[in-house]
């Protein structure tokens, strides 16, 4: 059984096509430009496949995924232009005549997440993850079950506290200005200090202050949902980071309930090479072809 995954971002296209056992069997990545030809060039990657029994699309948003609203599939107000209300799973569904799951990046890298816990054997029933790089989305899975309502979850855009050595910083969202996203997403650096996130020396203390907003968004969810992990993946992200947010966490918690050790509860993605999108979107296309 062949199963396909797309992980639609804002800058590239990443397709593959895998097994029921999850294991990649060919794998393409192309720029993300208008999307007629975007969506022609995944097409025509996936129809050399003709044992393709499903797939799944996993996209930056926000998107439409309620299947009885007439722009079902549709990517709706992006602040990607080009895109905003763009068909994406109707082009696939004529030439393809396969099931189609649709959801966002971060859901599927959330789902695939939880698929390899379970895969290793790991004790966790329910996980948030976040993506923090050109901008900021989080996803969350509770037993099994991807979280999602009326629509999707919009983790990047809520609101913080201003830490109290950025309270001049504006903020880079043209929606919100200082949500989430709009204070810790890459192109913050740029704004904040004029030189890309990549290049900031890991004793600049712009990372503490990135630190104490990310462990917010850690608090946020840990008393809302009390999930098991929460996941922090995307080109901001590293070890460094990482360690400070766990010790921010701590101090913001102030031991006031009992979480999991911090090394185990927040934590970089299992899967390696930013994978966890693809195994997410392979065990939702096997779901999807069963159902």
């Amino acid at each position: 059984m062949l199963l396909g995954s797309i992980e639609a971002g804002g800058t590239k296209f990443i397709c593959a096509v895998g097994d029921e056992d999850y294991r990649v069997i060919k794998r393409t990545q192309f720029p993300t430009s208008d999307p007629k030809k975007t969506l022609d060039k995944a097409c025509k990657f996936f129809l050399q496949f003709k044992d393709l029994k499903a797939l799944s699309i996993a996209s930056f948003g926000p998107i439409q995924i309620q299947k009885n609203n007439p722009k079902y599939g549709f990517i709706t107000n992006t602040p990607k232009l080009k895109w905003q209300n763009t068909d994406f799973v109707g082009p696939f569904s004529k030439k393809l005549k396969i099931p189609i799951y649709f959801t966002t990046d971060v859901n599927a890298s959330a789902y695939g997440e939880y698929v390899a816990s379970q895969l290793y054997n790991e004790k966790i029933n329910s996980l948030v993850y976040y993506t923090v790089g050109t901008g900021v989305g989080g996803g969350a899975v509770i037993h099994g079950k991807i979280l999602q309502g009326i629509g999707h979850p919009e983790m990047g855009h809520t609101f913080l506290k201003r830490h109290p050595d950025d309270k001049d910083f504006p903020g880079i969202c043209p929606y919100h200005h200082d949500c989430l996203e709009g204070l810790v997403s890459g192109p913050t650096f740029d704004k904040r200090l004029g030189i890309p996130g990549p290049k900031v020396p890991k004793d600049h203390p712009v990372w503490d202050i990135i630190a104490y907003y990310l462990a917010q968004a850690v608090i946020q969810q840990t008393m809302i949902i009390r999930p098991d992990n929460v996941v922090f993946g995307g080109g901001v992200i590293n070890r460094n980071l990482l360690l400070k947010i766990q010790k921010e966490f701590s101090k913001l918690l102030n031991s006031y309930i009992k979480v999991p050790d911090l090394e185990k509860y927040i934590t970089m993605p299992r899967i390696k090479d930013n994978g966890s999108a693809t195994l997410g979107n392979f065990a939702l296309a096997y779901r999807v072809q069963t159902e």
